[in-house]
């Protein structure tokens, strides 16, 4: 099947997945797994290897192994940083510092600029984890909503991630637009740009998130909701069975230390000067078990008796929570490995001169559609940019500046939308302790209302500027 059926049949398969899981209470692992099966069979992939040409095994092996590859680990080391910092509790600490300097009723605000200034030099899957413990903490210390608060940090790392360098994808998308018209690409007009977009879609974030959190209740909040006599811990009293918490420096260590060394990576990587031990220190898995290390410090200066003992039971039971979200996620890997192995992205690539006409439009929705077909907003944004960089000329967008707006409204594309075949979305649908179906609730329609202010921004400076 390929073409417009094809499209059709993904649409089906869609509804299935997502009846299947909320409706009858299949497991999304074998939900997801299943319906990417029938749906790779259904899109024309061979049920055995046939010379390059892979077999569905193949397929949903290589989908699963990637997803692993890329960002497995990292869940793993990310969770376990979260885990040492709740239990010795320098996560409370770290959301006193936080509620100190922006207030009690600004949480989900707080997240949301904290996730936005994170995901620049860092992969927003690993800031979500990364920054998780506090906003987890910040939801014991205000008892604002855990909803509203994954929400609003999601929203805040996707803007820019999608927008501004060091970030591969805006960066591939420049070097592909301006070497297509024979140009260099300027990437500072581009974080200026990517930086003033981010004005509508933050707004539009923070409305929605609070909008969304007094909708929908994570797990823990419906189970202290279903039990109310079931008397919720103090904050001082919380405070008090750590018994002496951590300095704040070493509580945010763990944290930043690794932000800080991808940050200094990709900024080396983008002005051209690397070397060996920077480019080491700022691979993910190194910079974050970097702060698994300090971690451990954290851990060896608290009131914990026998810390080794207890270190054995953290990195035990980080394990057992993170197993499940590693399965979900790497089935979400399948799902966009399967999509991409049949026709419907080269179908969709060779019919995009059907909406050639609609200007600067034409990247935002040529790029949704790809993020929303295979799941990864770094393939939708380098893809479109490929069929973006020969087109410029004829669309009228043939200036540095006009190209550098083509750029960001890409990148605003790219976030519309999250969905099941995204593994940031399981990333926040099971680190924001939500159900599967309060997870397109939430991160779905998030990254919908989002994109859509993203390319009213884009659109506002298109006019100014153009």
């Amino acid at each position: 099947m390929t073409g417009l059926p094809l499209i059709f049949a993904f649409v089906i398969a869609i509804i299935v997945m997502i009846v299947a899981i909320s409706k009858f209470r299949i497991h999304p692992f074998l939900a997801i797994l299943g319906v990417s099966v029938i749906f790779g069979l259904i899109g024309g992939i061979p049920l055995v290897k046939h010379g390059k040409v892979l077999g569905i095994a193949d397929v949903v092996s290589a989908g699963f192994a990637g997803t692993f590859t890329s960002i497995g680990i990292v869940i793993i080391m990310g969770a376990l940083i979260g885990t040492i910092l709740e239990k010795t509790g320098a996560a409370l600490k770290m959301a006193d510092c936080v509620v100190r300097l922006v207030g009690k009723n600004n949480t989900s605000l707080a997240v949301l600029i904290m996730g936005w200034i994170v995901s620049i030099p860092v992969f927003c899957d690993s800031g979500f984890v990364i920054l998780n413990p506090i906003r987890k903490a910040l939801v014991r210390r205000t008892h604002c909503s855990a909803v509203a608060t994954a929400v609003a940090m999601s929203m805040g790392l996707y803007i820019s991630h999608c927008f501004i360098p060091p970030t591969p994808g805006p960066i591939a998308a420049a070097n592909t637009i301006y070497e297509g018209m024979g140009m260099e690409p300027n990437l500072i007009l581009i974080i200026g740009l990517g930086t003033a977009s981010s004005i509508l879609p933050m707004i539009a974030a923070y409305f929605y998130a609070n909008y969304i959190g007094s909708k929908v209740k994570s797990k823990e909040e419906q189970a202290e909701r279903a039990d109310p006599a079931e008397t919720q811990q103090t904050y001082e009293d919380l405070i008090k069975s750590y018994g002496q918490l951590p300095s704040a420096f070493m509580s945010f260590a763990p944290i930043v230390v690794p932000i800080i060394l991808m940050g200094l990576s990709s900024a080396m990587a983008m002005s051209g000067n690397r070397t060996d031990i920077i480019t080491f220190l700022g691979t993910p898995i190194i910079a974050i078990s970097v702060g698994v290390l300090l971690g451990i410090l954290v851990l060896m200066q608290s009131s914990i008796q026998d810390k080794m003992k207890a270190f054995y039971q953290i990195t035990d039971d980080t394990l057992k929570v993170v197993g499940p979200i590693l399965f979900i996620t790497a089935a979400g890997g399948v799902l966009g490995k399967v999509i991409a192995s049949t026709s419907m992205v080269a179908f969709i690539k060779a019919n995009s001169s059907t909406l050639a006409s609609l200007g600067i439009f034409f990247p935002f929705l040529l790029s949704a559609i790809l993020k929303t077909a295979q799941g990864s907003s770094t393939v939708a944004i380098t893809t479109t940019a490929g069929i973006m960089a020969p087109l410029m000329g004829t669309l009228g967008l043939g200036t540095p500046m006009l190209a550098a707006i083509t750029v960001i409204a890409i990148g605003a594309g790219a976030m519309t939308v999250s969905h099941a075949n995204d593994s940031y979305f399981w990333v926040v649908t099971n680190f924001g302790d939500m159900e599967v179906q309060d997870g397109y609730r939430a991160q779905t329609m998030g990254t919908l209302v989002t994109g859509i202010a993203a390319m009213i921004n884009v659109y506002i400076l298109y006019l100014i500027l153009g």
